[in-house]
């Protein structure tokens, strides 16, 4: 009798405990710091649009167990800064793009030059298994956690001397890119001289003449104002730029399983809400750019063949140099079925 009543406190016991600490995990606040380097207005930033639909929804959905706090405008550092800091642990979440390659070498796959069609293909390769196995192989190899894949957009070519068409009118030609070894293995296959400049001086290296043209992305062509100094665009798309939404990995194993769905959800959210305003804010730029006077080209399929042809191989082998083939390889391939899909 005695060791029936111990075990049956035993039990009451072990479950009361269990209870309470149940009832700590549920009970305990979390603050998500989230950064981006982006301007914080809505109507021109993709990344105040997509970290203001992730704040909002986490924020109603976890009853106050999780308080999301969003610092725009590099306010927490430029982005290299603020994903070293979500690599620490020092600040929870970040949104990120080129940079992702200094922490995830294998981050670059994505940047071979006129990889995807449309951005209908970009998604279904991001957001399938190939992408879904890429984030896996960065959370195993960083530190971090890939929420989602949102979008900085196609890069096209601007240029103020002639129109371009083909590559053969690149030739010679000083466009300005950022210092990535891949822009520089592009623009040298085309024939043109790759001239790195940050962005704060595009401007003024495109009036003076310090660079001729330019890669870019249109929204940022317009708030920068270089049509100004530019009068020809090629909606060539020779690039598409992913944006990362990285946490921190042992904070977002910290959080409770319920919580972790509502971060993983709303973040699946926020990225779709990013591609929307992006795609928007493409269209209103080609609008604005007609209304002030740019031409715009759009290559034909020959020549579109044309610049793949020049761009693709010699960036690929380069790749080759850095990261295992099997991610090239395995994307190519992705590619393939989605188009074939489509």
């Amino acid at each position: 009798m005695k060791h029936s009543l111990k075990l049956v406190s035993a039990v009451v016991l072990t479950a009361l405990l269990f209870s309470v600490g149940a009832s700590a995990q549920t009970d305990k606040k979390f603050v998500l710091k989230l950064a981006h380097g982006d301007s914080n207005d809505m109507t021109v930033s993709r990344k105040a649009v997509m970290s203001d639909v992730f704040a909002k929804e986490v924020n109603a959905k976890a009853n106050g167990r999780i308080n999301v706090q969003v610092f725009g405008a590099s306010t927490l550092g430029k982005e290299t800064d603020y994903v070293e800091g979500v690599k620490n642990g020092f600040v929870q979440a970040g949104l990120a793009s080129g940079v992702v390659a200094n922490f995830y070498p294998t981050a670059m796959v994505t940047d071979i030059p006129y990889l995807f069609s449309s951005e209908v293909i970009a998604d279904r390769v991001l957001d399938g298994p190939y992408g879904q196995q890429l984030s896996e192989d960065f959370r195993a190899n960083s530190g971090m956690r890939n929420l989602c894949f949102g979008e900085a957009g196609f890069r096209h070519l601007t240029n103020g001397k002639n129109p371009i068409h083909s590559p053969k009118d690149m030739v010679g030609l000083k466009i300005r890119i950022q210092e990535t070894p891949i822009f520089v293995t592009v623009m040298r296959a085309l024939g043109a001289q790759p001239t790195p400049i940050s962005l704060p001086e595009t401007y003024t290296a495109l009036q003076t003449g310090v660079a001729d043209g330019q890669d870019t992305l249109l929204p940022t062509m317009v708030f920068l104002k270089t049509y100004e100094v530019q009068k020809h665009v090629t909606l060539d798309g020779h690039n598409y730029s992913v944006d990362w939404f990285i946490i921190n990995e042992k904070f977002f194993q910290s959080l409770p399983a319920d919580l972790q769905k509502i971060v993983q959800d709303a973040a699946k959210s926020s990225c779709i809400a990013e591609r929307q305003a992006n795609r928007k804010f493409g269209d209103e730029s080609i609008k604005k750019l007609k209304e002030v006077g740019v031409t715009i080209y759009t290559p034909t399929a020959e020549e579109f063949a044309q610049f793949k042809a020049a761009t693709q191989p010699p960036v690929i082998d380069w790749l080759k140099t850095k990261i295992d083939q099997k991610w090239i390889d395995g994307l190519l391939a992705a590619v393939k079925d989605a188009e074939a899909k489509k």
